[in-house]
């Protein structure tokens, strides 16, 4: 059983770097350490919070009263261009890695925060690229029987933004298989470097945030419309931009205490250095009101608020 910490502050293991303490955490680097970690917090009646990347997720100012399951450690192997990678390693430092065996495709993922496993969950994607484009199997864990299990890709029921597992969150990233094509080295580097190059210039990198704060909604045939009008672009899926519906409601820019609505990427509600979760959330709330009176749209969180 690895080391239980008591009251350990949370706003370092997140990109947000914003929320209390946990009353209890432990670091994990497999299957077995997350089994007894489970068990240590059903023996002791506490509830536990699985955490990796820390992106993509608001931690509480008066943080939480649980045992946090935090995955770590960058553990991966490579096989016939099979990437075999635990959930808790870092999503960039697998796509480098996959480079430099000379194994690559998946580029355009390059410099979305998190881990592999943070990945799976939420579909991750950008620039036309999804994580199961390039996933064949996950292994999990069911918290709350012990079950293990490989899932397919078809049975990880990945759409936008979503996957098996954000409906059922007893079900434990712990293992992700990815299928990769031949690739000279050199040139996946360079990939790599355009499109990280790419994603500061569209979005913010290295700031307090945790990336795109909603997802992009399904819009009205008007809204649509208007944004293909101006943008000279479609509406893929019916969807249009969260950043551009903020901006058109003139909420870049808007604030509320410490939390801002970036003005280079307006669907990055930052920490400007002393924001608070109750800023952050006030301020997506009053975003989201603004935007369902202005172009009858509903913005649900892409971050998991915990």
């Amino acid at each position: 059983m690895q080391e239980i910490r008591e009251n350990v502050p949370l706003a370092p293991f997140t990109t947000f770097e914003i929320g209390g303490d946990a009353k209890y955490l432990v670091d994990v680097r497999g299957e077995t350490e997350i089994k007894e970690a489970i068990q240590w917090a059903k023996d002791k009646s506490v509830r536990f919070v699985v955490l990796a990347g820390g992106s993509n997720v608001l931690v509480p100012d008066d943080g939480l009263d649980a045992l946090v399951i935090h995955l770590v450690g960058n553990l991966y192997g490579f096989k016939d261009g099979i990437l075999d990678a635990w959930a808790g390693t870092n999503l960039l430092i697998a796509i480098q890695a996959c480079g430099t065996k000379g194994f690559g495709g998946w580029e355009k993922l390059a410099g979305i925060p998190g881990t592999i496993g943070g990945a799976i969950r939420g579909n991750a994607g950008a620039f036309g690229s999804e994580i199961k484009d390039f996933a064949i199997k996950v292994r999990a864990l069911n918290s709350e029987t012990g079950e293990t299990k490989e899932f397919s890709n078809q049975e990880c029921d990945f759409s936008y933004r979503h996957s098996f597992f954000k409906d059922h969150p007893e079900w434990i990233v712990t293992r992700v298989q990815a299928r990769l094509n031949l690739a000279e080295a050199g040139q996946v580097k360079i990939k790599i470097e355009e499109t990280i190059a790419e994603r500061e210039k569209r979005h913010l990198q290295n700031v307090k945030a945790a990336g795109s704060f909603f997802m992009n909604p399904v819009a009205p045939e008007s809204v649509r419309k208007m944004f293909e009008q101006e943008k000279g672009e479609p509406a893929r899926l019916g969807r249009v931009p969260a950043g551009w519906l903020i901006e058109k409601a003139g909420m870049k820019g808007a604030t509320f205490g410490g939390a801002i609505a970036s003005l280079q990427h307006p669907n990055y509600i930052v920490n400007q250095g002393n924001a608070t979760a109750a800023d952050v959330k006030a301020l997506a709330e009053n975003i989201q009101i603004k935007i369902k009176e202005e172009f009858c749209v509903e913005l649900h969180e892409e971050a998991a608020i915990l």
